[in-house]
């Protein structure tokens, strides 16, 4: 995990240096609340070529099948040959958590000890080993709408990285407790309602479409700063900030920065102890493109992966 938060940054200061081609995904609607999404990207700089696809199906969760389905198509920067073929969801797990990993290291106090997870599908483990990577945890309390989920996630955040787990039956008990706070879900309608304390961080990943929004309207405006990936993509997807600069509670001018002009040095992180700050996430493909690539060089160097002759 470490590594690929060091080739998430690298994605992210490349995409706000305008160094990437990486155009607002195209999103596919199916069936009932069904999304397929198509997300490519180019980077000549870091040598990476390729397309996500993905589909997400929130009902696949009620008959024991993942929710996000799909592949990542890694290709030759320079011949435009294809090179590997990915399975997605894991993928998507891990940039997924990445992307809020290295939001925390640079939004959240560097003293934050309680972690909050609202929403505990199959993207909340990748956000847990993130934030674990950049932030000495001791806690975390989780909410989930369904209490046996809750308690699996539980039992894999207490195996996995030995860490004291709190169930709450009720979202705000996280909130009031958290030093940093995560909304992982596919709600339509906001999680929480409890104000956010001071110097709290808040990760909102769960919403992609401008229809849903998980955090409230009131989380947004009493921010001190909201980040996003791409201003373009957010304004065009993020339902977080879409829903309050409808009804003119919030403007699209109060966003404060992209991650990666925070990486690069060109704008602030946090100032001081007290800041409520919000890192809204929609996902952008240059971050799964340059992770597809690490994997692929990694597996190159290993000789894994199966080998297909596309003649």
């Amino acid at each position: 995990m470490k590594e690929i938060l060091q080739c998430i940054e690298v994605a992210l200061e490349e995409f706000s240096g305008s160094a990437t081609d990486t155009p607002i995904r195209t999103i596919l609607p199916f069936g009932t609340d069904n999304s397929g999404v198509v997300m490519p990207s180019v980077a000549e700089g870091l040598h990476s070529m390729g397309l996500k696809y993905v589909n997400v199906v929130p009902s696949n969760i009620n008959i024991g099948k993942k929710v996000i389905n799909g592949v990542v198509l890694l290709s030759d920067i320079t011949t435009g040959e294809p090179l590997a073929l990915l399975e997605g969801s894991y993928l998507t797990r891990l940039r997924t958590g990445a992307l809020s990993g290295v939001a925390t290291k640079y939004l959240s106090r560097k003293d934050s000890k309680i972690l909050g997870i609202i929403g505990t599908g199959e993207q909340a483990m990748g956000l847990c080993e993130a934030i674990l990577a950049v932030r000495e945890i001791d806690t975390i309390y989780l909410h989930n709408r369904s209490e046996e989920k809750a308690l699996s996630f539980s039992k894999f955040v207490s195996s996995t990285f030995n860490k004291k787990v709190v169930i709450c039956p009720n979202s705000n008990e996280v909130v009031r407790n958290s030093d940093i706070l995560v909304t992982a879900t596919t709600s339509m309608e906001p999680v929480f309602t409890e104000a956010l304390k001071p110097g709290v961080h808040v990760n909102g990943v769960g919403s992609f479409k401008p229809t849903m929004q998980e955090l409230p309207t009131s989380a947004i405006c009493g921010a001190a700063k909201v980040v996003v990936e791409s201003k373009e993509s957010a304004l065009e997807e993020a339902g977080d900030l879409v829903v309050p600069i409808q009804a003119g509670m919030y403007s699209k001018d109060a966003i404060h920065a992209e991650l990666g002009q925070i990486i690069s040095g060109k704008l602030t992180g946090r100032e001081n102890e007290h800041e409520v700050t919000v890192f809204k996430s929609v996902g952008l493909a240059i971050a799964d493109i340059v992770i597809a690539k690490y994997f692929y060089d990694k597996a190159c160097k290993n000789k894994a992966g199966v080998t297909v002759d596309l003649t």
